[in-house]
């Protein structure tokens, strides 16, 4: 796009937006890249009342301040189909081109939510949404090769294979809300308050997920060590939240024999990971899953036409 509009006026930035089920991030970025502003909130689509999409992009707008965007591009749960607008999934294998071709238009021209992808085969089926843009994004900005396997940790883990620069295939595994679930509604809630860190009980809780992979019949160790008086786990959280990424990690290295794992998540969570991975034999390199999903909509945006 033009740097320069023919009056001599410069172009409105473009807003990109990760609209998630529980928070949301945006960016206003100049053609270079550069972000002229940002936000995090907790504004995700579980908090958007039925009719309050346009509301709250309104005001999220406001927040950030600035010229007004030449284009807003949304990726994550903002297309799903209780969100903005059911923006669909595309068939695999799928690049961003094909994420560019295939946006919703909310304002043709000016405001679009980027589709996700769909794998359909014999007695599977999965979906992501959100994703696609940060490792699309990681590609387009060289922070992974063209051929790698790649793992987004989060509410819903996603197991990444990406050929030739295309995503070709992805499993979810519901870690993040199994445990958020058991958390709030288990008989081991009262045993899963504290923080969630690497640290021995984490440690112990992996090895054991990474071994068996049965984290739905290990969980009730957690209560069991308390009622048997044996005493063992010091940090219920941590040791449970182990167990799960233990399992978790063992589900998702079965997929590829890929040496090298590219983690694309916050940093926080990513290292968990990596060191569940790392414990597995493996490589693992973090990916900062903010400047992914940045460079993944500046270049969906660079494509359209």
């Amino acid at each position: 796009m033009n740097d320069q509009f023919r009056d001599g006026s410069q172009p409105g930035p473009l807003l990109a937006i990760d609209w998630g089920t529980t928070s949301r991030r945006a960016w206003l970025l100049r053609d270079d890249g550069e972000i002229l502003a940002s936000l995090a909130d907790g504004r995700g689509m579980l908090s958007i009342p039925q009719g309050g999409w346009e509301t709250a992009f309104a005001e999220l707008k406001r927040e950030l301040g600035g010229a007004e965007p030449r284009l807003s591009l949304v990726a994550g749960m903002a297309g799903a189909d209780r969100g903005w607008r059911n923006a669909g999934y595309l068939p695999l294998p799928a690049t961003a081109d094909d994420l560019a071709s295939g946006l919703c238009w909310i304002e043709p021209g000016a405001v679009a939510i980027v589709p996700g992808l769909a794998v359909t085969a014999e007695g599977t089926a999965d979906v992501m949404r959100g994703e696609e843009t940060q490792i699309l994004g990681a590609l387009a900005a060289d922070l992974v090769p063209a051929n790698c396997f790649a793992c987004h940790p989060g509410t819903h883990t996603k197991w990444v294979t990406v050929d030739d620069g295309r995503v070709a295939a992805f499993r979810t595994v519901m870690t993040g809300e199994l445990f958020a679930m058991l958390r709030k509604h288990s008989i081991l809630a009262d045993r899963l308050v504290g923080e969630v860190t690497a640290g021995p009980d984490f440690d112990a809780g992996m090895e054991r997920g990474l071994a068996t992979g049965e984290a739905i019949a290990d969980l009730f160790a957690v209560r069991a060590d308390v009622l048997s008086g044996a005493a063992r786990i010091g940090n219920g959280a941590a040791y449970a939240s182990g167990l799960l990424i233990g399992a978790d990690v063992r589900i998702g290295l079965a997929m590829s024999d890929e040496r090298e794992v590219y983690v694309i998540a916050r940093p926080d969570l990513a290292a968990l990971y990596v060191r569940a991975i790392e414990r597995s034999g493996r490589s693992a390199v973090m990916v900062d899953g903010g400047s992914a999903v940045v460079a993944g909509l500046r270049r969906i945006g660079e494509l359209v036409k």
